[in-house]
This record gives structure tokens, sequence and C-alpha cells, in this order.
């Protein structure tokens, strides 16, 4: 599948890697940077979708995706969903490789140098507010951010088993952010604590073309 993510936002919190390692499955263990674990909110429009070279008659429209990162011994280390809101149905196939996608209201805005997204699940589900203000461009990302964003591999568990699914594009271009406003129990939701700490904010326009692989089992 290949895909343009725009309008994307990132709001980083750092966790103790044992609080993440708890909601990972055993076949993998939490990344970490220089001794932190970090989960990410990450809202953005999805458009311009093909599938096997195939345009898809979607358009465009949002989602948000709550994530952490992970390695395995042996492999590649990438990214782990703890959920993912999404507007269009097609998306909900992603479930078979136990990717966990949900239906949510969701929205997307722009007003010059800030942005508002805003999202729930379902009709009485965890939900978030957010606004951000866009900063200065990053010339020269710090291995922090790259750490944070440039991730080309998402695993999943299915039936019992790891599955890695590979993602191609190029590296994102980033600007510093700060939160405007929040609300969220989409932490919560996910058995994760308050955080400790104020986010990290990255902002981007986008990527794309996004290539998404074929999901692999992993042995």
């Amino acid at each position: 599948m290949s895909v343009y993510w725009t309008r994307q936002a990132f709001v980083h919190w750092p966790y103790p890697p044992a609080v993440i390692q708890g909601l990972l499955p055993p076949q993998l263990e939490a990344d970490v940077f220089e001794g932190q674990a970090w989960v990410s909110m990450t809202p953005f429009l999805m458009s311009r979708t093909q599938v096997l070279g195939v345009p898809m008659p979607w358009g465009t429209f949002p989602e948000t995706n709550l994530r952490t990162y992970v390695r395995r011994r042996g492999g590649p280390s990438g990214l782990w969903f703890l959920a993912l809101e999404v507007t269009h149905p097609a998306m909900l196939t992603a479930r078979l490789l136990g990717i966990p996608y949900s239906l949510g209201h969701l929205v997307a805005e722009e007003h010059g140098g800030t942005r508002h997204y805003a999202g729930r699940r379902g009709w009485r589900g965890p939900r978030y507010e957010l606004e951000v203000r866009t900063h200065e461009r990053i010339r020269a990302p710090r291995p922090l951010d790259s750490w944070l964003t440039d991730r080309f591999h998402a695993y999943s568990v299915s039936a019992g088993a790891l599955w890695r699914t590979p993602v191609v594009h190029e590296p994102w271009p980033l600007s510093t952010g700060a939160v405007v406003r929040m609300e969220e129990s989409l932490l919560s939701a996910a058995a994760l604590p308050e955080p400790a700490d104020s986010p990290l904010v990255h902002i981007s326009p986008g990527v794309g073309p996004v290539r998404l692989g074929f999901p692999r089992r992993v042995a």
C-alpha cells in the first residue's frame, strides 16, 4: 500500500521502561533512548491511498495513533501500536494482523501556525482534544528527534504469531512545537499512568509517498 501522511503532529512522553514492558507481548522489549522509553500520540491526515498501484476512492481522512517504541532480539527496532482511531472503515481490515484499529470521530484542522486535533473512539470511548503551535524548522535533527519519528517497521501479534510490516519513506521534515491546550484520556485507556513530565512536540507537513510492504511473520 502507498499513502501520504500529512498535517502530522507528534506528542511524546517519556516513561520508565518497566511501565512500557508490561504492555508488550513477550517477543518484544521496550526500546529506550538514554535509558528512557517513550509513548507518542500522532494525529494526522491520510490521503492518496493506492493498493498494488490501484488508487483507492477513499479521499482524505484523519487518523490518530498511540504508539510506543520496541525492539526484538535479532531483528530491527520498530513501533508497537497501543491504539489507533480512524474514520474510514476500510482500515479496520488491519485488525486481521492484530493492529488495534477502531472507528472514531476525528478532526484535524490548521489555522496559520496553529493546529487543532480532536477525536473520540466510538461514541463513548476515550477522547482527546489537542491544540499545538508550530515554532521553528529543525534543520539538523538531534538524535532523539530522529529516534522518535523515523521508524521503518511496525510489529503486531495475531493468532499468537508476531508480524512485522516494513514501512519506507523519506525522513520527516520537522519543526519544534508546543502544546497550547490538551485534554486526553487515551493514555489511561491504554493502562498508562499519568506522565510525570511535559511532552516533547514535533510538527510536520508530512511525508509521501509512504510505502507499506507485505506483513511478514517473524520466526
